[in-house]
């Protein structure tokens, strides 16, 4: 055999080799969820969304299969990247009151979910949000006044023997009640009779007359519906403590053994 025939021959030899080779080295693709007729890949969970791999055994392209690592090998490609649904949220909301009408409380805001993820596609950030707030009602003055109070045996029902003719009498406006929860009272409290009914959880009568009404026509401490204010009594040293408000009566006068505001 000639050189050429020699070399014809080797060649044949080499590229059937390669072939042998190129078998053994470059198996055929997988089958897999791109072999699949549509939908090629199923949301949830569902046992008919399966397809047979190179060695006749099956695979699933459903949600699930994340879960029981059953996906085929091209699951990832062709039912999450390519097929992947991001997490699309609606605008913010307006925020909420404060939690505290004064002083420190907190707000908050929310938003809904337009389009939720799917197939792995990226999350949903937080739904919502929360801030501190500082509470700074109209009310909150009114709440920070200390009412102050006397027994009702110093009502001023009486002429004033010492006003002179010429000096101007005094509008008298009309008195009005404001019934309050007593919270809480201290010891000193006890020192004299008409304090020491001052018990927690007591209903107090506690009348605003004339005489110590303001400009507006209100006497100061009166208190705030729904919250806690103070109250200190002006004739016994150290006799203080809490009350909240419950309701009021305009045009009315406490009965007697109730308080006054000063």
């Amino acid at each position: 055999m000639g050189a050429r025939g020699w070399s014809s021959a080797r060649l044949g030899v080499v590229l059937v080799g390669y072939s042998i080779l190129s078998g053994l080295m470059l198996p055929a693709a997988e089958a897999g969820c791109r072999e699949r007729s549509s939908p090629s890949c199923c949301t949830g969970r569902n046992n008919e969304c399966f397809e047979y791999t190179r060695r006749k055994t099956m695979c699933y392209c459903d949600a699930y299969c994340q879960k029981t690592r059953d996906c085929c090998e091209d699951y990832r490609q062709v039912c999450q990247l390519s097929a992947a649904t991001d997490c699309v949220l609606g605008s913010w909301g307006p925020w909420s009151p404060c939690t505290s009408p004064c002083g420190i409380g907190s707000t908050e805001r929310s938003r809904q979910v337009s389009v939720p993820p799917r197939n792995g596609g990226t999350p949903c950030p937080d739904l919502k949000q929360r801030r501190g707030c500082f509470g700074n009602n109209a009310v909150c003055s009114s709440a920070k006044e200390v009412a102050k109070i006397l027994p009702d045996s110093y009502k001023r029902n009486f002429k004033d023997p010492w006003r002179r003719p010429h000096m101007l009498m005094k509008e008298e406006k009309a008195s009005y009640c404001v019934y309050l929860r007593v919270k809480q009272a201290s010891a000193a409290c006890k020192n004299q009779l008409w304090s020491a009914q001052l018990v927690r959880e007591r209903l107090v009568c506690a009348e605003c007359q004339s005489d110590a009404m303001s400009k507006s026509d209100r006497c100061g401490g009166e208190g705030l519906e729904g919250s806690r204010t103070f109250w200190v009594a002006a004739s016994v040293p150290g006799c203080h403590g809490s009350w909240a408000r419950e309701s009021s009566s305009e045009s009315c006068h406490c009965p007697s053994y109730s308080v006054l505001f000063v």
